[in-house]
């Protein structure tokens, strides 16, 4: 979510960041969940192979086939997705309800395989990536929107980077970055939305992983 737009006014009179567009799918994602701090493994992984699904697409279309892809690959249990193998794959490749991209679901079989071993080292996937989370120095702090909010940031870069070394893929710095707003690890909500305010309290009070 980095264009530079307007604030958006819906017909409730609440002041929105513009990207949700109307849409009332994207309005609840908006004001219920994107930048809502999350420390569940479970949705982590969920969330950075679903960015993955999303690359070359709209972030609606991957939200709007959501269900269809937590039912196709077992509500993204790491350790499930981890044990597919070729007739998993294939399977996958017939379900109409998600995205039927070849490369996209053997990456997320392989990403499950990799998030195991991350666990491994740092006790959860939520340790290791609350602990990069960046320094307030490296999201705007203007109290009044003036520009582009970032679709790449050093931490996003970082993280990629070792993500990659790692084995992961599909997870260049621009998904990491959308992850990273997604899960609240930044708050990107335009100051003034309603959102926001809600979402720093909430990253306020957290107890980080580790």
């Amino acid at each position: 979510m980095s264009e530079d737009h307007e604030y958006l006014q819906t017909t409730d009179g609440v002041t929105r960041c513009w990207w949700p567009n109307g849409d009332g799918l994207y309005l609840d994602y908006h004001d219920h969940e994107w930048g809502t701090p999350v420390t569940s493994d479970t949705r982590l992984f969920e969330k950075i192979c679903l960015e993955g699904f999303q690359s070359g697409l709209a972030w609606i279309t991957i939200l709007r086939k959501r269900e269809n892809f937590r039912a196709a690959f077992d509500g993204f249990d790491d350790v499930t997705v981890a044990s597919y193998d070729g007739r998993d794959v294939e399977r996958l490749l017939q379900d109409a309800g998600i995205v039927r991209h070849r490369g996209k679901i053997e990456s997320t079989i392989n990403n499950a395989n990799r998030a195991l071993e991350l666990a491994d080292e740092f006790g959860s996937l939520a340790t290791y990536f609350w602990s990069q989370e960046p320094a307030t120095s490296e999201v705007d702090p203007r109290s009044d929107y003036a520009g582009p909010v970032p679709s790449i940031t050093a931490t996003s870069t970082a993280i990629s980077k070792d993500l990659k070394k790692r084995g992961w893929t599909w997870v260049g710095p621009t998904t990491v970055y959308a992850f990273m707003q997604a899960m609240g690890l930044v708050n990107d909500h335009l100051p003034g939305c309603v959102a926001h305010d809600r979402v720093e309290s909430e990253r306020d009070s957290l107890q980080r992983p580790g």
